[in-house]
């Protein structure tokens, strides 16, 4: 058999369903997660004060514009 995987394309804002700036939909389409859950871990993050999770958003919606 042929085990052809689709390739993978590399990370981009998903901004047709985005909140803010479409970084944690695009961070979930591009790891196959939900969005929804990726926006719960980044709140979470925010809110117990790992590292700065604001600046790394903030970061990637201008980088990977």
């Amino acid at each position: 058999m042929n085990d052809i995987q689709p390739q993978r394309e590399g990370f981009r804002l998903d901004k047709a369903n985005s909140k803010v700036f479409g970084v944690c939909a695009g961070i979930g389409n591009y790891s196959g997660i939900d969005p929804l859950l990726v926006r719960v871990g980044f709140v979470a993050a925010t809110l117990l004060g790992f590292g700065s999770p604001v600046l790394i958003y903030l970061a990637v919606a201008l980088i990977a514009n």
